[in-house]
């Protein structure tokens, strides 16, 4: 696994694309990818893009810790 580049969550933008996902959680961005076409991942469609707002990606995230 690759060490994520962000540092907090304050530096991410309002959206958040494949390859932030994948720096974020330090996998490959095709990993990101796949992971952003799973049911329960908030991914939205714009146009051809896929795009996470970054508030459902941290609720995703919490979600995933049990929180």
């Amino acid at each position: 696994m690759r060490e994520s580049t962000v540092k907090n969550y304050e530096e991410l933008p309002l959206f958040l694309s494949a390859k932030l996902v994948s720096e974020v959680l330090g996998v490959s961005p095709s990993s990101a990818y796949e992971l952003m076409h799973e049911k329960d991942f908030p991914a939205l469609r714009i146009g051809n893009r896929l795009v996470v707002p970054k508030d459902h990606f941290r609720e995703w995230v919490d979600r995933r810790l049990g929180k």
